[in-house]
């Protein structure tokens, strides 16, 4: 039963972290020093949609299955809990651009904003 508990927290963590990822970029709208902890998210979510880094959530949700008597793992998050749940299959890709584009936006967002509250803090130069 422990088992099957940290599993749920493990999955509950995994769909926060996606979420993330897509989204978290939109917290530097409001708080700037926010897309420091969202580039880093966003990197490693590339690193792992790109296949060369293991997802350390799904090795931990793995671990604490096994625990529980359930059987291995066969596929990854995505592939078990969004792709052809949320979307169909065959629109990965273009489920991976838009998410890639709603981070861009996130984050061109935010460089606006930051520019223009840089531009409306600094004083006006003298023009005597």
């Amino acid at each position: 039963m422990p088992y099957q508990v940290l599993t749920t927290v493990i999955l509950g963590l995994h769909f926060l972290f996606v979420a993330y990822v897509v989204l978290g970029g939109f917290l530097a709208w409001r708080w700037p020093r926010a897309i420091w902890p969202h580039l880093l998210a966003a990197a490693w979510g590339l690193a792992i949609v790109a296949g060369g880094v293991d997802c350390p959530l799904t090795w931990a949700e793995d671990w604490s299955r096994q625990r529980a008597g359930e059987a291995e793992l066969t596929a990854g998050f995505v592939d078990r809990y969004i792709e052809g749940v949320l979307y169909p299959e065959r629109y990965g890709r273009l489920v991976q651009a838009l998410g890639a584009l709603v981070v861009a936006v996130s984050w061109a967002g935010a460089y606006v904003r930051w520019r223009h509250r840089k531009a409306t803090r600094e004083p006006l130069p003298d023009q005597t």
